[in-house]
């Protein structure tokens, strides 16, 4: 695999995660809840290293052969997007000024944002159908499975650099604007449950 295949998959990558998504809502939701940021992205990253491993051991594939299996995660993915949606847009709270904020378990925050990913059709969209495309299979200096464990590396450091960007800004900018982060926080999680309907509908019919 050289340099320019590393590249282009890189280029391609940042695109796919800078797009606002599941991901996106849920680490500014995170931030303006008073929630640990470096824990939602962990999580977040954590469900996409399950990704890697699973795709680096030939799981992917056998998921993508598998329509109905496929169907079944998209599906459950969508379900829980529904269910956090709801709860962020029934329960919107974010510290007034100067009010510390307040806490959840790291844990758990970590737990739900791999969730998120682990869970995330979009998550599922770059394993089964992009990444491939950048896999040598010919005359390889290193094996598939290493080919794809270092493009799944590649793609966690980007959601680190970026979900982390995106959290501290949300907090910083939106932190001392309470009505503000309320109307943030109450669009992150309308975006959740929108994504999750959509993708339930496209399952339905």
């Amino acid at each position: 695999m050289d340099s320019g295949t590393l590249l282009s998959f890189l280029l391609v990558d940042l695109l796919l995660v800078c797009v606002p998504g599941a991901d996106w809502a849920y680490v500014i939701a995170a931030g303006l809840r008073g929630r640990s940021v470096a824990a939602a992205v962990g999580g977040l990253v954590g469900g996409y290293a399950l990704h890697t491993a699973l795709a680096a051991a030939g799981l992917a594939m056998l998921v993508a052969g598998s329509p109905a299996l496929l169907t079944a995660l998209t599906v459950a993915g969508a379900g829980y997007l529904v269910w956090l949606g709801w709860s962020v847009l029934r329960r919107p709270a974010v510290p007034e000024a100067g009010e510390a904020p307040a806490t959840e378990g790291g844990r758990r925050v970590f737990l739900r944002g791999a969730a998120i990913s682990g869970l995330n059709p979009k998550g599922l969209l770059l394993y089964l159908s992009v990444l491939p495309q950048f896999l040598v299979t010919r005359d390889a200096a290193l094996p598939v499975p290493a080919q794809t464990a270092a493009l799944g590396v590649l793609h966690m450091a980007c959601c680190a650099a970026v979900y982390l960007t995106v959290g501290v800004l949300a907090r910083t900018l939106l932190g001392a604007r309470p009505a503000a982060a309320r109307a943030v926080t109450r669009t992150s999680g309308a975006a959740m449950l929108g994504i999750g309907a959509f993708l339930l509908l496209q399952h339905a019919f």
